[in-house]
């Protein structure tokens, strides 16, 4: 049984009539018309080159010094782009400074260099308070390093949104990037599948029948604050907000079929973008450039992905293997990640345009499902399902081995990774 079902029932306000709702998702076409996609291959390179770093000159500090080395190792293996190793002299990166710990803080100033050609890429200082100090501030240094030597937007401060399942309680919980600092957001007991960030790390939307009805909610992550969003008659779904924060793609009812519509989030003002009357749309993710969605439609007979203009407009059916293709998610680096069943299992599976590389990330040995791309573009979360029970997994679309991220009992599904 899956707790994300490619086709959800969900009951209009009005008494006895039922709507397919398909909490599902697209994937992503360039270019006009039919796709048709050759065999997949398996990214089977471990990680691609990793520089060596050497993190063991960091002194003083205290206590807490240990804990932020800890941290600060663990999050740079996990960039994947680096091999943390003891190797004063020889190591192609060095990090090192000077540690101060107080009752209540952390603090760091931070030199790091080139061990080769002794070139400086930084030399900064940081500093956190209250619970956690030491940990913040490694994610902040190792984010650092990751922007400085490779160039890349680093993904250690970075927050994952999920739904968490203990029984037929089910609801919003937001972790750091570690699995660690797992913390319930929501106490509704009844919150839906796909969660999506506000274009910070300070506010989240979600569908929940907190109300009596399946509507959108956004809450504040600091205040705890939480109010009704969207709560037009029939279904509320599917919200996702575009990079530039200004505008809202979510699936609605309120019409008779569950269509897509764009929600300007300054005025609320409603534009419909998808006019299907014997289907339903639901699913849409931005394109980075915010011009184009992709969504799912079952107006083939299943569930498949299409693209279209955000105004609205032509739609452009994409093909690929796979009987069900769901669960999209449009990542910053232009690829998009999304959910195909293939045999009896569903994979995660990406599709790049600039190189029309189209592959599968995943192994066949459980069911993989609802990708979220991480910042960097490389690194994505999603659930895996082995029989009844499922978790939070990290994706390295260069070859990584996957990481477990949930370790709480419970069933963990619907991972959105923060901006």
């Amino acid at each position: 049984m899956k707790r994300r079902m490619i086709r959800a029932c969900c009951e209009w306000r009005k008494p006895g009539k039922a709507m397919f709702s398909a909490i599902l998702a697209g994937f992503m076409a360039v270019g006009a018309g039919f796709i048709a996609y050759g065999q997949d291959v398996t990214i089977v390179k471990a990680g691609g080159g990793k520089l060596s770093i050497d993190i063991s000159g960091f002194k003083g500090g205290g206590g807490k010094k240990d804990t932020f080395c800890s941290v600060l190792a663990s999050d740079l293996k996990r960039s994947g782009y680096f091999d943390v190793v003891q190797q004063q002299g020889k190591a192609v990166i060095v990090a090192d400074g000077e540690c101060d710990e107080g009752s209540d803080s952390f603090s760091v100033e931070c030199e790091t260099r080139n061990g080769v050609t002794s070139k400086r890429y930084f030399n900064k200082d940081f500093s956190e308070k209250g619970q956690n100090a030491a940990a913040r501030v490694a994610h902040a240094v190792a984010d650092e390093i990751v922007w400085a030597v490779k160039n890349v937007k680093g993904i250690a401060s970075t927050k994952i949104a999920m739904i968490g399942s203990k029984g037929r309680v089910k609801d919003l919980y937001v972790s750091d990037i570690d699995g660690g600092n797992l913390t319930r957001v929501t106490q509704d007991g009844m919150a839906y599948p796909a969660p999506s960030w506000g274009g910070s790390q300070d506010v989240l939307f979600y569908t929940s029948r907190h109300g009596g009805f399946p509507d959108i909610y956004s809450i504040d992550l600091h205040t705890k604050n939480r109010r009704s969003f969207s709560s037009y008659p029939g279904l509320n779904a599917g919200a996702d907000v575009s990079v530039d924060g200004r505008k809202m793609a979510l699936t609605l009812s309120k019409d008779g079929n569950p269509e897509l519509y764009i929600m300007d989030l300054s005025s609320k003002r409603l534009t419909r973008v998808t006019r299907t009357e014997y289907a339903a749309e639901a699913s849409p993710s931005w394109s980075p450039d915010g011009g184009r969605i992709v969504f799912v439609s079952d107006k083939s007979g299943s569930p498949q992905l299409y693209i279209m203009s955000s105004s609205g407009g032509e739609q452009k059916f994409v093909s690929s293997r796979g009987s069900e293709n769901v669960a999209p998610d449009w990542g910053p680096s232009g690829r998009i990640a999304w959910s195909s069943k293939r045999g009896a299992r569903y994979e995660i599976c990406v599709w790049d345009p600039s190189t029309g590389q189209n592959v599968q990330i995943t192994a066949g040995d459980a069911d993989y499902e609802d990708p979220s791309w991480a910042p960097d573009g490389r690194h994505i979360a999603c659930s895996r399902t082995v029989g009844y029970t499922s978790d939070i997994y990290i994706l390295d679309t260069m070859g990584d081995a996957p990481i477990r991220l949930t370790r709480v009992q419970g069933d963990w599904y619907s991972p959105c990774w923060s901006p």
